[in-house]
């Protein structure tokens, strides 16, 4: 058997043609003269080593993909060697290379009814990858159009018998595909059990033996330069004799993490000794069915069966074991749950063989050896500027995506002959999308709201079913895909079930008018979908999936990841001429303007969330909108079940499953896990995982090592010495006794009062007085209580800016307007009080950032679009040294970029945020920060549990169920 296997498409029946129909191009105009190109510079490095990773210079991107975008489709997707002629430097070059294959192949497979109809799919596909309105998989852009095999398919199944043949062949197919770059996952259920006699009389070794081999093999290839680690899924049936074993594998091989980290080796993920430490390389799955779950809730027990006579050799209970596997989870993340017959009862093909296994990310799930290209559409770009989803745009966008995905099935390589047959026999596609979070937060939904759910449903719906409608019209011109024909009535089933889903969703209590809108398009297509399947069959045996998008999501300048919440409200940044920055989400201004919040109110919670990174008691923000701006990390993380209920909307209009990971806090019990799995069956899931906080040792955390232990001390007689205890305490500063005070006299809300500040020499405020109430009522007490303790606190060194934070924002009664001009707005005596002292006693450097202005102040940001400090603001005040914060990034750019180069949306976003809207919505970054998952770090006050790129050594974030780098697009999963 070859490396790779040329597989020939049967086209079968030819009725004329699809008729391509224009989205966004205009006859006459190519997609590129539409746009602006400029010229840039790429270089990579690793900010641990300072080695450059990658340079190429002069690269060619529209001005409006951003910084990352460019250096991450030049690093992964250009091909020829660096400093060549034949090294690709355009843009241009690389989807010409793309869509130039597939417009042939199209032509020569007899897709396109006319001539025109194929260079209007060429122009279409062109502008859409052009405008990052999709993305194929990474693949794609590897090999399509090079001399290399043209692999088009991230995720692939195998499968393995119960012989030494079939395990070693095992090895050899996992091999030849970490080495491409890509995923595999397989189901070991059919090896006989440890406690099963061979053929010889010996007693069998079991799969969980066999994980070994496997598992040093995968680690090996990825060690040995692969773009990226190697991605697996391991999955064993419920009913299997070593399911305890397979259970509590990676749960006892993180004990002997934890006790060799203690001994003082390198365990970090990428440490040098970890690799003595076994099953790192793959995820884990059990498979569990109906029968097993129904014995879990009523209490009863269950048969593990023998592999080859199917009898039962051992009685369990059924809780006991559910507890076995999610005390494993909370203990290490693994094992994950698939739910067989629920990915059955919606399988199109049970006449040819089960489901039994996934791809490594969980959410392709078809027949074993086979696989799976994949594409995504960023939703964000069909919401357009009234705050409208273009549901019709998204349905022909859907129709022209998956038109190319079955066409490259035609022309596509392969890594084995028997996956090559199998997916040229039923040509399964996954279809899916990207920014869904960033989608529901623009249009003013929360991601766990009934509201968002609606709308994520009906997208989802509309989706599969404009994908399966145009899968019926293809089948029309080149033929239903080979085992449609034994298959038909099951494939039929599925497709009403679907329709049936769709229907039920149209009952949805929060039904709005955005999501009542795509949904009536998804009921019309749905409608056509039964209609024509049934008379001209179907193209393909699969159309959807929800992948983790992790490479291409950055590709297409997505904010969110798959079906994915916004990871967090701020934002790591890189500009284009060096520097990087930290950046408001642009999603939130859009969602509070559709909120109705006025531009000052938005101004100001912007700027509260780029200070604290969450919306809680940002200014003026109503505390029922706090859900909307809900993230997966940070201080209003998204609840477990808010995840699994997302899930359970969209699973229904999928052909396959979503790759998702379920987070849970430190904190969360095994009860807790075992209610996410338990739920997850309820509500239909095909499949789910689940982390929790900081349950793996094997991770690079900054803090993470454990400290040497120090040498023996030597022997001695003499008794030791008082180990010395240095103390550390604050010393109080008391003020002198004649000290300088001013007193401000105060109305909040018609209720008067008066502010006295007393200072040391050098104009630091030391102590206050609040005068509020009669003398001796209750509330002069506290006044002067908290007066005293304020007082304290200052002279024992608490900086002021601390009590500002603290006290600014605070609601109670007396509020609202005031007589100083400087603050025309309280929300009560205590947000007036410290904005007040801000205004008086810090620079103007600090209380921008804090959003505190004087009117003065305020009055030439109007002026001028941009708050400019004078001398009369603050006397230490330094002209030159306060324009650092934009002045780098402006001065860098200005050193590297042409003059007559038009700006980037990089650089117009950054002077935006600098000079206007939200004076703290985007402010410079420290030199040890690289990514957002480090800005997250930054505000949580503690490190996140998640790997280290081993391409560049930046903090990786998650996406679905894999992480991504932000810093060069490498991924640990297989898309």
């Amino acid at each position: 058997m070859t490396e790779t296997t040329k597989a020939r498409a049967k086209t079968g029946r030819r009725t004329g043609g699809v008729t391509i129909e224009r989205i966004f191009t205009t006859p006459g105009v190519h997609p590129y003269d539409e746009v602006t190109w400029e010229k840039r510079d790429v270089l990579q490095q690793n900010w641990k080593t300072g080695e450059t990773i990658f340079e190429q210079s002069g690269v060619e991107f529209p001005d409006f993909w951003s910084l990352n975008a460019s250096t991450i489709v030049t690093t992964k997707y250009f091909r020829g060697a660096v400093g060549t002629d034949a090294r690709e430097s355009s843009l241009k070059q690389l989807i010409d290379r793309v869509v130039l294959t597939y417009a042939k192949a199209g032509r020569d497979n007899g897709y396109f009814a006319t001539d025109e109809d194929a260079q209007i799919f060429e122009h279409e596909l062109t502008y859409a990858l052009l405008h990052q309105v999709f993305s194929f998989n990474s693949p794609v852009w590897f090999n399509v159009g090079t001399a290399s095999p043209q692999q088009v398919s991230a995720c692939f199944i195998l499968s393995v018998e119960d012989s030494m043949d079939s395990i070693l062949n095992w090895y050899k197919e996992e091999g030849f595909i970490f080495k491409g770059g890509s995923g595999a996952g397989l189901n070991l259920s059919r090896i006989r059990s440890s406690k099963e006699l061979l053929s010889s009389g010996g007693t069998a070794s079991g799969p969980v033996s066999f994980m070994r081999g496997a598992d040093a093999s995968a680690g090996t290839i990825k060690s040995g330069g692969a773009t990226r680690r190697a991605a697996k899924m391991v999955v064993l049936d419920v009913d299997h004799p070593d399911i305890e074993e397979f259970i509590e594998t990676k749960a006892r091989e993180e004990d002997k993490i934890r006790a060799l980290r203690d001994a003082g080796f390198d365990m970090d993920l990428g440490g040098r000794d970890i690799v003595s430490v076994q099953y790192q390389n793959a995820n884990n799955s059990v498979r569990v069915n109906d029968e097993f779950m129904q014995a879990v809730v009523d209490g009863g027990s269950f048969g593990l069966r023998a592999r080859d006579t199917g009898e039962v050799i051992e009685t369990v209970d059924a809780r006991e074991l559910f507890d076995k596997i999610n005390k494993a989870a909370w203990e290490c993340a693994d094992p994950g749950v698939q739910y067989d017959d629920t990915i059955n009862a919606w399988h199109t093909n049970p006449e040819t063989g089960r489901i039994t296994a996934s791809n490594p990310c969980s959410e392709y799930m078809s027949l074993d050896n086979s696989s799976c290209n994949l594409a995504s559409l960023n939703l964000l770009k069909f919401l357009k500027e009234d705050d409208t989803f273009d549901a019709a745009t998204f349905a022909k966008v859907v129709e022209l995506v998956i038109t190319a995905m079955d066409i490259s099935i035609c022309f596509a390589d392969f890594p084995t002959e028997s996956i090559g047959k199998t997916t040229v026999d039923y040509r399964q596609l996954g279809i899916g999308y990207a920014n869904l979070g960033a989608l529901l937060m623009a249009t003013g939904h929360g991601y766990d709201s009934d509201g968002g759910r609606a709308l994520a449903a009906s997208i989802t719906s509309l989706l599969t079913g404009a994908a399966y409608k145009r899968s019926a019209e293809m089948a029309a011109v080149v033929g239903p895909y080979a085992g449609y024909a034994q298959n038909s009535q099951a494939h039929n089933r599925v497709m009403r079930k679907h329709r049936a889903a769709n229907d039920e969703l149209s009952s949805h209590k929060d039904m709005g008018a955005m999501a009542s809108d795509i949904h009536a398009l998804a009921t019309k297509a749905w409608a056509d979908v039964v209609t024509l399947g049934e008379k001209n069959g179907f193209r393909n045996a699969q159309a959807s999936v929800l992948a983790p998008t992790g490479t291409i999501g950055f590709m297409m300048d997505c904010d969110t990841t798959g079906i994915e919440p916004d990871f967090s409200l701020v934002k790591f940044k890189k500009l284009v001429g060096g520097g990087s920055m930290q950046i408001v989400n642009q999603t939130i201004p859009r969602a509070l303007k559709k909120l109705g919040y006025q531009d000052e109110q938005i101004e100001a919670i912007v700027e509260h969330i780029a200070e604290k990174g969450h919306v809680i008691d940002a200014p003026g923000l109503k505390p029922e909108h706090y859900e909307i701006f809900d993230c997966a990390m940070g201080a209003r993380a998204i609840s477990p079940m808010g995840h699994v209920r997302m899930m359970a909307a969209c699973q229904p209009f999928l052909s396959g499953a979503i790759s998702k990971t379920v987070n849970l806090p430190e904190t969360a019990s095994v009860d807790d896990i075992a209610e996410v799995h338990l739920e997850g069956w309820k509500l239909g899931l095909k499949a789910i995982a689940v982390y929790r906080d900081n349950c793996k040792v094997g991770q690079p955390l900054s803090d993470g090592k454990a400290e040497k232990k120090s040498e023996p001390a030597a022997t001695s007689t003499e008794a030791p010495a008082a180990e010395k205890v240095i103390e550390y305490r604050p010393v109080r500063k008391r003020l002198p006794k004649r000290r300088s005070s001013q007193t401000t006299s105060f109305a909040v809300g018609g209720a008067e009062g008066y502010l006295t500040a007393g200072t040391y020499e050098n104009g630091d405020l030391g102590e206050l007085f609040l005068k509020f109430g009669k003398q001796g009522s209750t509330l002069a007490g506290v006044m002067d209580a908290f007066s005293i303790a304020v007082s304290i606190g200052l002279q024992y060194g608490v900086p002021l800016e601390t009590f500002v934070e603290k006290f600014t924002n605070l609601r109670f009664e007396p509020a609202g307007m005031t007589d100083d001009a400087d603050v025309r707005m309280a929300q009560s005596i205590m947000d007036y009080v410290f904005r007040r002292l801000a205004l008086d006693y810090l620079d103007f450097d600090t209380r921008s950032f804090m959003g505190i202005h004087t009117a003065a102040e305020r009055a030439r940001q109007l002026e001028t679009g941009s708050y400019t400090p004078s001398e009369d603001d603050d006397e230490s005040f330094d002209a030159e040294s306060n324009s650092q914060t934009a002045a780098p990034a402006r001065q860098e750019r200005a050193s590297t970029t042409a003059p007559a180069a038009p700006k980037t949306s990089d650089e117009e976003h950054a002077d935006e945020v600098i000079s206007g809207s939200g004076a703290a919505s985007a402010r410079e970054v420290s030199n040890e920060i690289h990514s957002s998952t480090e800005l997250l770090e930054k505000f949580q006050g503690h490190a996140a549990d998640a790997p280290m790129c081993m391409t560049c050594g930046t903090k990786m974030r998650p996406a679905g169920s894999c992480y991504v780098c932000e810093g060069c697009g490498s991924t640990s999963g297989c898309s």
